[in-house]
């Protein structure tokens, strides 16, 4: 695939920033929409472009580009509410941008409210239970309003180096409130970003992928391991002291497997966490 225009990222983070990694050593010119951190980004090879998803003015310094991948995440410090990051933010950057490739969206499978464990794919119903996963399916649909072509990718629990869930608590030796029989879905960083760059080259315009492991995994089981892993006390679980109603699905990756020949390097949690831990 030639690039003769550049790839912009917009939400350049924990996955963005592997993205960006991959697309440099294509040869592509990266820039990356940012609120300030231009140092960190120049460090990395990538061309900051300071704005804001929220301020229409800012976006007008975005050139055109040959592809997009929009991953802006909800940052709970900055005193914004999600519905304006993830809906009017994305809303904003499609009324304002200047593409002439791909845009893939990422976005989550917190969009799923399945509670009986079952498999869950592209094609399951989306009934979210919290308000964080209302927000996130509401935000999918202003993008396939506003840019029919668009890819959409809803990730399963990302993590990796510098990114052991619940790292700390197991440190410390504290229960982990919650039923540990219920379902884990993973990917790991490294994959998500292959999964990006595959979603761009192969995928079907205006299609929704699920991007997780192979191998969904009880709370039990993935939290036993990586207490072992760190050397931390016996993992241990708490029933909520409130009546809490959560999500209970094993995401199926197989569509994208098919169609975008993602082929996860780090096929389950164990492998994954051997790759993590200590890094």
């Amino acid at each position: 695939m030639t690039h003769t225009l550049p790839s912009l990222i917009i939400g350049c983070g924990y996955l963005g920033q592997r993205v960006a990694k991959l697309w440099l050593s294509q040869g592509r010119r990266v820039l990356a929409l940012t609120r300030g951190r231009t140092e960190h980004l120049t460090s990395l090879g990538v061309e900051p472009i300071v704005g804001d998803v929220l301020d229409l003015s800012t976006l007008a310094n975005i050139p055109p580009v040959a592809s997009v991948l929009y991953a802006v995440g909800f940052d709970r410090t900055a005193g914004r509410e999600m519905h304006d990051v993830y809906v009017n933010g994305v809303a904003n950057v499609l009324r304002s941008l200047r593409a002439n490739g791909r845009f893939v969206y990422i976005s989550s499978t917190s969009v799923y409210g399945q509670q009986d464990g079952s498999w869950v794919d592209e094609a399951s119903p989306t009934k979210p239970l919290e308000k964080s996963g209302h927000v996130v399916l509401q935000a999918e649909q202003t993008v396939q309003e506003l840019h029919h072509d668009a890819i959409i990718l809803r990730f399963a629990g990302i993590y990796g180096p510098g990114r052991v869930l619940r790292r700390q608590a197991l440190m410390n030796g504290e229960p982990l409130v919650g039923d540990a029989e219920k379902w884990l879905n993973l990917v790991h960083v490294d994959d998500g970003a292959e999964a990006v760059l595959a979603a761009e080259s192969s995928g079907q315009p205006g299609s929704i992928y699920t991007i997780a492991d192979d191998e969904p995994v009880r709370r039990r089981d993935f939290y036993t391991l990586t207490a072992e892993l760190l050397g931390a006390p016996v993992a241990k679980f708490m029933e909520p002291t409130t009546q809490q109603v959560e999500a209970n699905r094993r995401i199926r990756n197989q569509r994208a497997k098919m169609e975008l020949g993602f082929a996860p390097r780090y096929r389950s949690y164990r492998e994954g966490l051997a790759a993590s831990v200590g890094t």
